[in-house]
């Protein structure tokens, strides 16, 4: 799962100040974790260690405060009997990463990924974008080619997949749903000659960056597997012990 977080540290400073080129530094003073790797942490550690999806996302989003929480999952973490909220933010997306690599059937990915969700975005275009994303990572881990992968997200979750980056650059907006970010993200990785690649086309197309960029790497890192290793230190440099320990679990639990 450190594709995601990578896209996530990588995106955090161009979320609200977009680069429209793949020219940029990765990674400066300012990189850090947001939202999607906090609550992509608090999946793996349900996947690991069992438990309640809703009660692990209010734990770890209180511990780590002001990272970036959409505003409706911000009232959602402090109630004390959550309920789903019909969202089809892309929260859905950034954060299913883990399922996609922790099981060995698109059908127990599928639902995993739908009962990690619905306790906050039960819309259906929520749900449908954490599924797309998560059996892209399954997909990509069982050796599928992306003409594969690309016919598979059209047929199964009706997504259109035909505009490619340079079109995308030229009119995407920020947009925090799972419609208007999920598609983007899953083209950055399809047209990406590399992990690497990915990150930076997912970068250049501008919108919501960061959780473009986490869906993307995630998919990029089942896909590709190799990541350069500076990349990875730099990541992990800027995480928390609690986080590092909980990937360091989870690649030695589930290996892609």
């Amino acid at each position: 799962m450190i594709g995601a977080i990578i896209g996530d540290v990588v995106g955090s400073v161009f979320e609200f100040n977009n680069r429209r080129s793949k020219e940029f530094p990765l990674f400066s003073a300012k990189s850090d974790f947001t939202d999607d790797s906090v609550l992509s942490f608090a999946t793996a550690k349900v996947l690991l260690d069992g438990g309640d999806y809703a009660e692990t996302y209010q734990s770890f989003a209180r511990a780590y405060p002001h990272r970036g929480y959409g505003g409706r999952f911000a009232r959602w973490i402090k109630l004390d009997a959550p309920k789903p909220y019909n969202s089809l933010g892309n929260g859905s997306a950034m954060r299913v990463a883990p399922v996609g690599f922790a099981f060995k059937d698109a059908e127990s990915v599928l639902m995993e990924a739908k009962r990690s969700v619905e306790v906050t975005h039960n819309h259906p275009e929520g749900i449908k974008g954490a599924q797309a994303v998560a059996l892209a990572i399954w997909m990509a881990r069982q050796g599928e080619e992306k003409s594969a992968i690309r016919r598979e997200l059209e047929q199964r979750f009706d997504y259109d997949l035909s505009r490619n980056c340079d079109r995308i650059r030229e009119v995407n907006r920020f947009d925090e749903t799972c419609p208007g970010s999920v598609p983007e993200a899953l083209t950055c990785f399809l047209e990406s000659e590399d992990f690497e690649d990915c990150i930076r086309l997912s970068i250049s197309i501008g919108g919501d960056s960061d959780t473009i960029a986490c869906i993307a790497g995630g998919i990029a890192q089942a896909y590709y597997a190799d990541i350069p290793s500076w990349i990875v230190a730099e990541t992990r440099a800027r995480l928390p012990r609690e986080f590092l320990k909980i990937l360091d679990q989870f690649e030695e639990c589930f290996s892609c």
